[in-house]
């Protein structure tokens, strides 16, 4: 039987585009005796026509009019991997417009403008497919937008930058700083010069923000998450968290929370029983917990060109294949769901403060937490420069209240730092 030829056009030609061409040519012949579908690389728009590309692309492939290609009669499916938010919106809203699928690897883009991109795809009877934008070349987005599309989620937590998880990993296994850590990471090519946003949370927001729209339908935007990094992590946290019998992880979380949502991104203690806690390196894993399903989790390589264009290329066939039937899949239904912000979760905590070593000092820390209603788990004591450290894990609290507590525990003057406040991952 004779393979379905679909034309494509691919829009960028970096990391993720380069390794997808790749792909196409070399592969072309296996692609589609495995699966009825022939992908015919038509063309590809780059920004620079002199940077060096794959030996295998042709020459004559290349343009520097992404707009032509996007418009080309003779392009059937439009790839998206150029990144940012102009011109790639503008670009993918003209491909569906004119009827074209769209496959996209782009999260910033789906996290900023989703809620459009889909809604023009349904319109258009096209898909608009993004399964390396969350977490490279780790399929999550094909089972929670189809196999689980029925299953009431509880709670989506997952380690989806591998350059934090590298940095963090690096800390816990080797004792080193978080600058040597991230340095390591620059010299391998895992951290970007400016690593802002990997290390500051911005990339995992995004994710978080597609995920809280494919698990629930929330109509999240990256700026709804709240955000923090890994920047303030030391290596005393990384030694006490061990010896509590946690590691800690830079968390992207979703979760329903009678009807609202909360999404969020933080640096979090996982208990060392935790799937999640085991997970070493750049890789990246997701871990679902359903009402029915009960727990799924979703483990590979998030980034790199490779693992993220093989994503790609699962996605060009699914919507070749839609394409060739005059059908599309579903596209996330979203709705204006309440929103719960991160001061009215309750969670443990764990957190360290640096003091005078003077009689009275524990007594009156412990009047500040019990004056908020934060209640100590477990508390040690450690010897520090000119003073002692107290290491604190909470019973849950409310966020809000953990915070007022730090606001007075600062007015203390026998509390000299405070050092470590972070959110502890429960079973």
């Amino acid at each position: 039987m004779s393979a379905t030829r679909v034309r494509v056009g691919l829009l960028g030609c970096g990391n993720v585009g380069g390794a997808l061409a790749e792909v196409l040519l070399a592969d072309r012949e296996r692609i589609a005796r495995r699966t009825g579908t022939d992908l015919e690389l038509r063309a590809v728009a780059v920004r620079d026509i002199a940077r060096p590309r794959p030996a295998a692309l042709p020459a004559d492939l290349l343009t520097l009019d992404a707009g032509a290609v996007v418009s080309d009669p003779g392009v059937d499916l439009v790839v998206e991997v150029m990144g940012g938010i102009e011109p790639a919106r503008s670009l993918v809203l003209a491909a569906l417009g004119a009827g074209k699928p769209v496959v996209t690897a782009n999260k910033e883009l789906l996290a900023s403008c989703g809620a459009e991109l889909w809604g023009a795809a349904a319109r258009a009877g096209r898909d608009l497919l993004f399964e390396a934008a969350v977490a490279g070349g780790v399929p999550l987005i094909r089972p929670l937008r189809e196999s689980l599309a029925g299953e009431r989620i509880r709670r989506v937590l997952g380690i989806v930058n591998g350059t934090t998880n590298y940095i963090l990993s690096g800390m816990a296994e080797s004792g080193a700083t978080y600058a040597e850590a991230l340095a390591e990471a620059q010299q391998l090519g895992l951290a970007e010069a400016d690593p802002t946003a990997d290390v500051e949370g911005f990339d995992a927001a995004a994710k978080a923000a597609i995920i809280a729209n494919v698990a629930f339908g929330a109509g999240v935007v990256a700026g709804e998450v709240d955000r923090e990094g890994i920047a303030s992590i030391g290596p005393d946290d990384i030694t006490a968290a061990r010896r509590l019998g946690f590691a800690i992880k830079l968390l992207a979380v979703v979760e329903e929370i009678d009807g609202a949502i909360a999404a969020r991104v933080h640096p979090a203690m996982v208990p060392l029983t935790h799937p999640l806690a085991s997970v070493r390196g750049s890789f990246n894993a997701v871990f679902v917990e359903g009402a029915t399903v009960g727990d799924l989790m979703f483990l590979g390589r998030g980034a790199g060109g490779a693992p993220s264009a093989s994503a790609v290329l699962g996605d060009l066939l699914d919507a070749a294949h839609n394409l060739s039937v005059g059908g599309s899949g579903r596209t996330p239904a979203l709705a204006a769901l309440p929103r719960r912000p991160i001061e009215d979760l309750v969670g443990a905590y764990y957190l360290t403060l640096d003091v005078v070593d003077r009689p009275g000092v524990l007594h009156a820390v412990s009047g500040v937490l019990g004056a908020h209603s934060v209640s100590v788990r477990s508390m040690e004591q450690e010897g520090a420069d000119e003073g002692a450290r107290l290491v604190f894990v909470t019973h849950p609290a409310c966020e809000r209240d953990v915070q007022a507590c730090l606001r007075e525990l600062h007015g203390l003057d026998a509390v000299r730092r405070i050092g470590g406040l972070i959110r502890v991952v429960d079973q």
